[in-house]
């Protein structure tokens, strides 16, 4: 659920997370599957009934929950455990104080017999007197924490920096580490621009239409490590990865769908957890629908926010009149460009409704970006959609050359398809997408359903909380603003955990450290350099 661009770029903000967070919305439409799921990696499948609401679909299970014994202290995977990283020269990445190499995990963590997959790791060394290493996320899920580091001076303190080894990996399924493949570039482009208005008839038959055709390729050619790109089993590569760092503990910074991950790690392995920060949280008990509900209403109001501000603007503003008439303006430009898509200056690619609604939910992850947001839509609604078109391609990062930096745009959906499993009856399905389409009429209509109608392999995991005893104290962190990660949902999880406290940043946009000013930083700075423990719910902000 997010960060995905450029360092030292307008987006650089977004590099943490927010690019493929909007690609979970892009991923949202279509219905649940319904009749007898497919049979999980180890060849069963599970009804699971929700015991609180409607029945999700079928669920099996990740070959990396329930190993039975802790894998550092069995000696089939002795092997994995003892590697050391070999650091060199980084491969695509800007930096130059940047190092980079491989750990090796196992595949199917419950058979380490079945073959390895190859992590892309980097760090950047600590400045100055180090003291360990601390671990990031990006988000995402499909975020690369290779390519993060390109922005972790925009995003992490100096003080910080100096103490600790910050240390990025691409997980499982992304980018440089057994990276899903599915669509080539061309295809991808032709996916990215396809628009109809969400809710219609075009739009259900879109979703089908390239849902089953990506679920087709990506199972063409990653077949074989789709059934296990689940978090569970890129939280057990976590340990792996922290063993091959030297640490005895795994100190942690995990923004968005990080904090999912970071989460699953202190579930599996608790008495490891040392000094973790979830920032942007998700709430591990939600399913697909519920997810898709909550960005729903989180993008709704972010966007009432994001025009309030403009038409306090006056003539900086391309709307006017009142809020809900320049909401109206908006989706009336989404809805034109559904029919007939704006010229951006390159005539094989012009913006299509599809597009713009990616770039101004983009926008929406970060406050400083409304300017931008203002400036890209005044242009686009005077006939010229070249802005747009550059926001749109920095969100899925597409090169000038037309290549796409990393997979994240499926990545995404391999991982998400697995962790979260969706309703089983369609007819609740489309209550549910009715009623998102009714109350948040903006973004609402291309959040109903699951997004995995035709993915070739079942969710492996089900909602539930994670207390994770024993482990702590986790520091949580929720911003008031937050679109793409609710607020609650950060409530939640600082209520699940065993040991947690909570910060809250008043404040629009995603995530809160890097970017709230002072106060934030302030407060996980001395928890991860001092150890101090902030005060469980301080606020700050706004």
């Amino acid at each position: 659920m997010t960060h995905a661009a450029r360092a030292r770029r307008p987006l650089s903000r977004l590099a943490a997370g927010a690019a493929t967070a909007v690609l979970l919305l892009a991923g949202c439409t279509g219905a649940a599957p319904d009749g007898e799921g497919p049979a999980d990696p180890d060849g069963s499948v599970s009804s699971v009934p929700s015991t609180d609401g409607p029945a999700l679909e079928e669920i099996g299970t990740s070959a990396a929950q329930d190993l039975g014994t802790d894998p550092a202290e069995d000696p089939a995977y002795a092997e994995y455990y003892a590697q050391e990283i070999d650091w060199g020269a980084c491969d695509g990445v800007e930096g130059e104080d940047l190092e980079c190499g491989t750990v090796t995990v196992p595949l199917v963590w419950n058979d380490p017999q079945a073959g390895d997959i190859d992590l892309a790791v980097g760090r950047l060394p600590a400045s100055g007197e180090r003291t360990g290493s601390l671990v990031t996320n990006p988000g995402g899920p499909g975020g690369s924490g290779v390519n993060f580091l390109e922005s972790a001076t925009l995003m992490i303190s100096a003080e910080v920096r100096a103490a600790y080894d910050v240390v990025g990996f691409d997980p499982r399924g992304v980018n440089r580490s057994a990276g899903v493949e599915c669509l080539d570039d061309e295809e991808t482009d032709e996916y990215l621009a396809a628009t109809a208005e969400p809710g219609s008839a075009e739009a259900e038959e879109l979703s089908e239409k390239w849902g089953a055709r990506i679920a087709e390729a990506c199972e063409a050619h990653s077949g074989e490590e789709l059934p296990y790109l689940d978090t569970y089993s890129a939280a057990r590569d976590m340990d792996v990865l922290r063993a091959a760092l030297g640490s005895e503990q795994l100190d942690y910074l995990g923004y968005s769908y990080g904090t999912y991950l970071g989460a699953s790690y202190a579930d599996l392995y608790p008495g490891r957890v040392g000094r973790f920060v979830l920032d942007g949280a998700m709430d591990p008990s939600l399913t697909m629908n519920e997810i898709a509900a909550g960005q729903a209403e989180g993008f709704e109001h972010a966007v009432e926010a994001f025009l309030a501000d403009c038409l306090e603007r006056d003539a900086a503003c391309p709307f006017t009149g009142t809020e809900e008439e320049a909401k109206q303006q908006l989706t009336d430009f989404f809805a034109a460009l559904d029919e007939s898509p704006l010229d951006s200056g390159d005539p094989e690619r012009p913006v299509t409704g599809a597009m713009a609604r990616t770039v101004v939910t983009t926008l929406l992850y970060e406050d400083a970006l409304w300017r931008l947001g203002r400036e890209a839509l005044t242009d686009a609604m005077k006939g010229d959609g070249a802005q747009l078109l550059n926001i749109a391609d920095l969100s899925s990062e597409r090169e000038p050359d037309g290549s796409y930096r990393t997979n994240s745009t499926f990545a995404i959906m391999a991982v998400n398809c697995l962790d979260h499993p969706g309703l089983a009856d369609d007819d609740l399905v489309q209550q549910e997408a009715e009623r998102l389409e009714e109350e948040f009429p903006t973004f609402g209509a291309m959040l109903g359903g699951d997004g995995c109608t035709h993915w070739p392999v079942p969710p492996l995991r089900e909602p539930g909380p994670i207390a994770a005893e024993g482990a702590g104290p986790i520091v949580v962190i929720g911003t008031t603003g937050d679109p793409a990660t609710p607020y609650a949902w950060a409530e939640n999880l600082s209520a699940q955990l065993d040991d947690a406290v909570l910060l809250t940043f008043e404040g629009n946009g995603h995530t809160a450290y890097g970017r709230s000013g002072g106060c934030i930083e302030e407060q996980v700075d001395a928890y991860l350099l001092q150890g101090t423990v902030p005060e469980d719910g301080m606020t700050c902000g706004a």
